[in-house]
């Protein structure tokens, strides 16, 4: 099926060949529109691909040259609290290999749990914490695409991270370097939850990326994660926690976040 949803996407880009690809999390996406579009692709017309339900994302590929770089924009995620089986999740990271993306920048919008960070940080991942209960590699192995036990120790390239926080520090902007727990929704967590990693070292909680991430690695490919902290979960702060807000805090701080992904994209 990869291999025909490929061809498709060929057929369409013709001769156009990405090299880094970009996942925009939930209030993100509007940071594909800033660029004129080689190609625009709704995910209902390409084979093997699923519609994206969830409010604020558009649901298609985008084919667009960011700082003279070949690049592919998936202007909204599948979710696993979607419905979606696991194996769906991932598709569209395992396409973006075989199209010939070689870095994948994965955003999401994120929920803190280390108690210094406050809504409207940006943290880059430094690791992450999987607490979904699925693993995308389950099942027959695609030897084409990796290893049937790929490393994990580096999922999240040091380089790319370092030269992230090099690049957000000469336009005045102060990120953390943490790591990420994913759960699998679409619930919030309780505050028992949010205790229980941040004993495990957890600094956000969020319910993506994670997939995206493990296939990317497994793939071979350089992974950079950025989290927009939009929001304290359960037990930080008193207020009630809402998907509106959420995407709410996201749009306000889209700014320093293009800002920061045009710095990154430019020095790949």
């Amino acid at each position: 099926m990869i291999n025909e949803t490929v061809k498709y996407i060929q057929k369409k880009i013709k001769d156009y060949k990405p090299q880094i690809g970009i996942i925009l999390g939930s209030g993100l996406g509007d940071f594909a529109n800033d660029f004129e579009p080689v190609q625009t692709i709704s995910y209902a017309d390409i084979p093997g691909f699923e519609k994206s339900t969830v409010i604020g994302h558009k649901g298609q590929l985008v084919f667009t040259k960011i700082k003279n770089k070949n690049t592919v924009i998936m202007q909204g995620r599948y979710h696993f609290y979607e419905g979606y089986n696991i194996s769906k999740i991932v598709y569209p990271t395992k396409v973006m290999r075989k199209l010939g993306v070689e870095h994948l920048i994965i955003t999401n919008a994120a929920g803190s749990v280390n108690k210094d960070y406050k809504a409207g940080d940006l943290m880059l991942i430094k690791d992450h914490i999987n607490l979904m209960g699925v693993n995308p590699l389950v099942g027959e192995n695609d030897s084409t695409l990796g290893d049937r036990f790929p490393d994990m120790s580096e999922v999240y390239k040091k380089d790319l991270i370092e030269m992230a926080e090099k690049k957000a520090k000469e336009i005045g902007l102060t990120v953390h370097k943490g790591v990420y727990a994913a759960m699998s929704g679409p619930s919030y967590e309780t505050p028992a939850e949010i205790n229980m990693l941040r004993v495990m070292g957890a600094d956000a909680v969020g319910m993506s990326t994670v997939p995206e991430a493990l296939v990317a690695n497994y793939c071979g490919m350089d992974v950079l994660g950025i989290s927009c902290i939009t929001n304290s979960a359960a037990g930080v702060h008193p207020s009630r926690l809402s998907h509106i807000e959420v995407v709410e805090t996201a749009n306000k701080v889209k700014g320093m976040f293009k800002e920061l992904l045009l710095k990154v994209i430019e020095e790949i």
